[in-house]
């Protein structure tokens, strides 16, 4: 293999190179004094702490939504499904009526847990930190649920879904 002189790091190379490696698709969900739904999406949530339970997130600094899901200090994390590109796409608008014409029951927190999601987190948030152009926000775990179908991946700009492969076949010791 031929090492290359290395490039410049442009926005564009960064989301070309990382663009690479998949991410799950969550949408953050709350309600705030009004009884308005609000929600984002989020591709960089992850599991942070077992113990005690903790989950963490980055959200652009020049998100509208944020700031107010902030100041509720509760949120859920709806780990979207397979099926909810459209959920992905309407939550990622900007402005108002983000829930129009989609499916939710209210979670433990009063927050929104969206139909059809693989799995619900609830969460308050324990700690928000300024890197770079995002916030890396931190939720301890007050509840949590596992929905039905497999997980929505985003790469390269795509969406997707993960394909298993089956397990290597080792030869037992009988068979040696």
């Amino acid at each position: 293999m031929e090492i290359t002189a290395p490039t410049e790091i442009t926005p564009a190379h960064y989301r070309k190179v990382l663009g690479r490696l998949p991410t799950g698709v969550v949408a953050i969900t709350g309600v705030n004094d009004e009884d308005d739904q609000l929600g984002l999406i989020v591709g960089t949530f992850q599991s942070l702490s077992l113990d005690p339970p903790l989950v963490m997130f980055c959200v652009d600094k020049s998100s509208s939504t944020w700031p107010k899901l902030r100041n509720l200090q509760n949120f859920t994390a709806n780990i979207l499904s397979e099926g909810q590109v459209e959920v992905c796409r309407a939550l990622s608008r900007k402005g108002p009526k983000k829930f129009e014409n989609l499916p939710y029951a209210t979670g433990p927190l009063g927050t929104p847990r969206l139909e059809g999601a693989s799995a619900w987190i609830d969460c308050a948030v324990t700690a928000e930190v300024a890197v770079g152009d995002h916030y890396m926000v931190i939720g301890a775990i007050s509840a949590m649920e596992e929905g039905t179908g497999d997980a929505l991946l985003f790469k390269g700009g795509a969406f997707g879904q993960y394909l298993g492969h089956p397990a290597p076949v080792t030869a037992t010791a009988k068979e040696k």
